[in-house]
């Protein structure tokens, strides 16, 4: 599998871009590799998408609001 095919692949069963699948940079996992996906560290190419988005949540709530003001 190329590249090309895998990041049409992910952006079709995800909804995102390709050029936002591009961006993120998935790779195919190797066979060899031993990767646990029960482990607690998954190095650097696995991304807890759950975690990403409570992390961006959390970033927007702790923005100060401001209401308009009129003058």
């Amino acid at each position: 599998m190329k590249q090309a095919d895998l990041d049409r692949a992910v952006a079709r069963a995800t909804g995102e871009t390709v050029s936002t699948i591009k961006r993120l940079g998935f790779l195919l996992a190797e066979p060899s590799d031993g990767l646990d996906p029960e482990a607690d560290e998954h190095g650097p190419y696995v991304i807890d998408w759950d975690e990403l988005e409570a992390q961006r949540h959390e970033a927007e709530t702790r923005r100060p609001r401001y209401e308009p003001a009129v003058a």
